[in-house]
């Protein structure tokens, strides 16, 4: 039984594309290729495209935080293929309420994955997306989203640590190890970057409770959230493709609403 659309997700992030392909709304496989990869990129939505194109209502959806990267990709692909390539937040709405100041913009990857994650489990929580920003995002139980909390991700403390000192060598992020004591420059670097994080995370979460008046379910994604989050009990579920799985999202409200409209037309006529 066909329970969503199939179709390419493309998600065009700061520094990586992440691609999912769908078939009737289950993610089959995801990839993540550097931004810079267009001709990649495109080759690896080609080939997902073969086994879609054929599905009822196939389509391609993509969304964006990097639009310079993310036209690239959509010029590419309209070199290789005669489909259309929908936006979300331009074509598709993000299926999400909000409840933020007036006149705020806020990125279209913290609004998906907020989509996602309520969608997958029905009830307030907070989203914690850690890649090139930490992003700590909390959505009530009315599947309704507040907006949360924007920090600088792993690579860019340590990027920012190295280029705006005389002495600090350029490290590249990974787990510090169990001792949190840093006996050399880099594992220093690397424990208080970690460590900072996890530590911003938790206090996030707790404040974002006390203002709730419950605990909500926490859900980590994003590309270093495996690294930081592994053995962290503060994470009830981490979700790698949870962006991905909100474009799902957005496509199947997006079609349900057709469908929706088609039957209203069809009984007045």
């Amino acid at each position: 039984m066909t329970t969503g659309p199939s179709l390419i997700a493309i998600n065009v992030g700061n520094s990586r594309t992440q691609i999912g392909r769908f078939i009737n709304g289950r993610l089959e496989e995801s990839a993540r290729i550097p931004d810079n990869d267009t001709v990649g990129i495109a080759a690896k939505i080609n080939q997902w495209w073969q086994s879609v194109a054929d599905k009822p209502q196939a389509a391609i959806a993509l969304a964006s935080v990097n639009d310079p990267a993310a036209d690239q990709i959509v010029s590419a692909l309209e070199d290789r293929l005669s489909v259309e390539v929908y936006r979300v937040g331009r074509d598709l709405p993000v299926p999400i309420g909000r409840q933020l100041d007036p006149e705020t913009i806020t990125g279209v990857d913290r609004l998906l994955n907020a989509a996602a994650a309520y969608d997958i489990v029905q009830q307030a929580c907070i989203i914690v997306d850690a890649g090139s920003a930490v992003t700590v995002d909390f959505v009530d139980g009315e599947g309704t989203f507040h907006g949360g909390a924007i920090a600088p991700g792993a690579s860019v403390q340590l990027r920012s640590l190295h280029e705006h000192t005389a002495a600090l060598p350029e490290v590249e992020f990974r787990p510090p190890g169990s001792d949190a004591i840093g006996h050399s420059t880099a594992q220093a670097m690397l424990s208080g970057v970690f460590h900072g994080i996890c530590g911003l995370v938790w206090r996030l979460v707790e404040r974002y409770a006390e203002q709730y008046g419950a605990y909500p379910m926490v859900i980590a994604t994003g590309g270093d959230a495996e690294a930081l989050f592994e053995h962290d009990e503060l994470i009830d579920r981490h979700v790698p493709d949870l962006t991905l799985l909100g474009i799902a999202a957005a496509a199947r409200h997006a079609l349900a609403e057709d469908r929706s409209e088609q039957a209203d037309e069809s009984a007045r006529s």
